[in-house]
C-alpha cells in the first residue's frame, strides 16, 4: 500500500539508495519511502564488479574510499557482504600512465593509503600467469579489494526497513509536482506521495528524474560487459583485482572462478585484450555474461549535492564506475545534508552547479 506521505522520498533501489535510506534511518529520519521501479539492486548495482579501492588520482575520492571501506568492513562483520582486501593491482604499459600513477601514489601516501609502485618481476612473482614481457612497472595497494553488490544492498535495506523505513519495489516515479520553489508532492505508479524532499539515487536514469523537476544532470549510460567462468586456471587464491590500464581488461576471483571484463561490446572483443595479458583464460569455459550502464558524468566524478531550486531536491549520481564502492560515504553525507549535520567529508566540490561555472573535477583512473 503506497502511504499517502513522507518526510523523505528515495528514487532508485540500489546500493545509493539504499545507503542513503540506512543512514537516514541511523539518524532517526524514518520517515522515508524508498521507491525501486524493479527490484532492490536490479539496476547497475547488480552488474557490477564490486571493486573496493583508494588508488585514485582525485583526493576528494581518496577520502571518499577510506570512509567507505571502514563501513564495509562493519558490513561484512555484521552482514557477511563476502567483503575481501585481496588488493587492487594496475598494470602499467605507458610512460605516461607511469607518471600519472607515480604522482598520484604520492598524494595517497600522504592520506594514508599503502600503495606502492612494483616492477614487472614483482608482478610476475605475485601472479605468474601474467604475461608481463610489455609491462613497465605496476601500482599495488594491499587494502584495496571488492565485495558482493547485492548483499551490501541486502544488509543497508533489511536495517533500513527495521527501523521503519518502507521500501516500495515495483514503483515507478512518474512525476514531481513543484509549487514555487518547494516540491510538494510526488507521483508514482502506485499513487500519489505528499513530500518536500525528494533525493536522486536512480544511476543512469537520473536525467530523467532530475527532468521532472526542472534539472538537466548530466548523465549519459555507457555499457560495460563482464563475463564469468567456473574455473580459476591455476591462479592464486588471494588474487588481487587486477586491470591492464591501458585496454580496460579486469579480472578478480569470483568464488572458485574468475569474473572478468572491459570496454569492449563483446566476448571476443574483451578475449582480444584478456588472452593476451592472462593467456591461460582461452582455455577456460564461459559459463555467463552479463552487461550493465556506468552513469557517465562529462569529468567522470561523481555528481553529489542538493540544488536551491527547487528547494529539497538531493541527487546521488555520474559516479562513471565508481558508485559502489563510495555508496558507505555518499549516502551518509546526503543524510547529513537532510538532517542538517556538519558534513563528515566536504563534498561540495562534486556539486551540479560545477559544470555551470566551467568547473570540472575530473577523475584520471577510470577503469
Amino acid at each position: 500500500m503506497t502511504p499517502e506521505s513522507a518526510e523523505v522520498v528515495i528514487v532508485g533501489g540500489g546500493v545509493m539508495g539504499t545507503s542513503v535510506a540506512y543512514h537516514l534511518a541511523k539518524r532517526g529520519v524514518t520517515d522515508v519511502v524508498l521507491l525501486e521501479r524493479e527490484s532492490l539492486a536490479s539496476g547497475s548495482t547488480s552488474k557490477s564488479a564490486g571493486g573496493i579501492r583508494a588508488q585514485f588520482a582525485d583526493e576528494l575520492n581518496i577520502r571518499i574510499a577510506l570512509r567507505s571501506m571502514a563501513e564495509f568492513q562493519a558490513l561484512e562483520r555484521v552482514s557477511g557482504i563476502g567483503y575481501e582486501r585481496n588488493g587492487y593491482l594496475f598494470l602499467l604499459t605507458q610512460e605516461e600512465e607511469v607518471e600519472s600513477f607515480r604522482n598520484a601514489l604520492a598524494l595517497q601516501h600522504a592520506l594514508g593509503v599503502p600503495s606502492e609502485l612494483v616492477s614487472p618481476e614483482d608482478v610476475k612473482e605475485l601472479i605468474p600467469a601474467l604475461e608481463t614481457s610489455d609491462l613497465l612497472a605496476a601500482t599495488y595497494c594491499p587494502i584495496d579489494g571488492h565485495a558482493a553488490p547485492e548483499s551490501v544492498v541486502q544488509a543497508y535495506a533489511g536495517a533500513a526497513a527495521a527501523q521503519g523505513v518502507r521500501i516500495l519495489q515495483a514503483t515507478a516515479l512518474e512525476r514531481i509536482a513543484v509549487l514555487g520553489d518547494k516540491i510538494v508532492t510526488i507521483e508514482t505508479s502506485a499513487g500519489r506521495i505528499r513530500t518536500d524532499t525528494v533525493i536522486c539515487a536512480a544511476g543512469v536514469w537520473s536525467r530523467d528524474v532530475g527532468n521532472l523537476a526542472g534539472l538537466d544532470i548530466p548523465v549519459r549510460g555507457e555499457a560495460r560487459w563482464m563475463h564469468f567462468t567456473p574455473e580459476d586456471g591455476g591462479l592464486p587464491e588471494a588474487l588481487p583485482l587486477t586491470v591492464d590500464f591501458s585496454t580496460g581488461f579486469y579480472f578478480h576471483r569470483e568464488g572458485t572462478g574468475l569474473v572478468f571484463g572491459g570496454r569492449e561490446p563483446t566476448i571476443e572483443g574483451v578475449a582480444s585484450h584478456g588472452t593476451r595479458r592472462l593467456p591461460v583464460l582461452a582455455d577456460l569455459p564461459i559459463q555467463s555474461s552479463w552487461w550493465g550502464f556506468y552513469e557517465m558524468s562529462p569529468d567522470h566524478n561523481a555528481i553529489v549535492g542538493e540544488v536551491s531550486q527547487p528547494r529539497r531536491f538531493l541527487y546521488a549520481t555520474g559516479f562513471s564506475g565508481h558508485g559502489f564502492q563510495q555508496a558507505p560515504a555518499v549516502g551518509e553525507h546526503l543524510a547529513e545534508l537532510v538532517v542538517g549535520d556538519e558534513p563528515t567529508l566536504d563534498l561540495s566540490p562534486l556539486a551540479l552547479e560545477r559544470y555551470a561555472g566551467g568547473g570540472e573535477r575530473r577523475e584520471q583512473f577510470v577503469v
